[in-house]
């Protein structure tokens, strides 16, 4: 196929730094016109290659031009070309002409068959990631207000480390020079960000893990459903977490983290869901409930 065979002209030249192309015409069983033509497109983009006539001519690449040699399939070429196509609205700049370049050079029409916004509506969000973004490559330290899920305000200085988008939101991981150590933190309630010129170099792997580890000790929670919630039972989980019980009621399945979100989601479900299993979670829902009697004065 012609992909690889762009690909084996580059690394042929990169070893012998100089052939023919009557030498790469013989090589690859094709003709020398199929040959410049390669040439033509190698050159159209980016990669440095220039012909030089005499007893020691040929075919040349740029004395310093390196490619990483680790050989990319069919199927990895597509899949750059796709995550590609769901980056420019993620914050990322001149995408559309990078995957302009990457489809000649892999030699793939590509069809724009799928979109992926994670923007909300208007600006604010975008300067916001953006401003982050260059932060972490900048290795800078931020400064800014941070607004927890109880509401409280406090002003926070972290060495950002790593945008992150998990279940419909955009966090950030960083690491806060007050509390010293890796936090996360949830985009929304980011306010005041000023980029300091204050520099980091450390980056953050090992506590990243501890977080990660964390985070992921998810709990199981049984769920009684009303059957009048169908809708929104099939549009949020998964078949294999749902039981349709012979009223048309449901038993539901979640697997998440035990923390405030959670307690906030099940309430979202209103009279129509309650909590059957575990024990603990059920008995922190009906106190949350209490509460909320008490602020209506009932």
């Amino acid at each position: 196929m012609q992909i690889d065979r762009l690909f084996q002209i580059i690394y042929i030249l990169l070893e012998k730094k100089t052939v023919t192309a009557k030498m790469l015409s013989e090589q690859f069983e094709v003709s020398q016109r199929t040959i410049y033509r390669d040439i033509d497109i190698l050159s159209q983009c980016g990669i440095p290659l220039y012909s030089a006539r005499g007893r020691n001519g040929g075919i040349k690449i740029l004395e310093n031009f390196v490619l990483n040699k680790s050989a990319m399939t069919e199927q990895e070429q597509y899949h750059i070309l796709i995550a590609l196509q769901s980056l420019p609205k993620g914050g990322t700049e001149n995408i559309k002409e990078t995957l302009k370049k990457y489809s000649n050079f892999f030699q793939k029409s590509y069809q724009n068959y799928i979109q992926v916004d994670f923007s909300e509506w208007g600006k604010q969000k975008e300067t916001l990631f953006d401003t982050l973004k260059k932060a972490i490559f900048d290795k800078r330290v931020i400064s800014f207000v941070y607004y927890n899920s109880e509401g409280e305000k406090t002003q926070r200085k972290a060495e950002p480390y790593q945008l992150w988008f998990k279940s419909r939101n955009w966090y950030l991981k960083a690491y806060c020079q007050e509390k010293k150590h890796l936090r996360i933190f949830k985009l929304n309630r980011i306010k005041n960000l000023v980029v300091t010129e204050e520099f980091f170099d450390k980056i953050w792997e090992e506590q990243e893990n501890e977080v990660n580890n964390k985070l992921y000790q998810d709990i199981t929670i049984v769920l009684e459903i009303d059957s009048s919630m169908a809708y929104r039972v099939y549009d949020e989980f998964e078949i294999e977490q749902i039981y349709k019980k012979q009223n048309g009621d449901f038993t539901v399945m979640l697997y998440c983290p035990e923390n405030n979100w959670i307690y906030d989601y099940i309430l979202s479900w209103g009279e129509y869901a309650i909590v059957k299993e575990p024990l603990f979670v059920k008995e922190k829902m009906e106190q949350k409930i209490k509460n909320m009697i008490k602020k209506y004065n009932i």
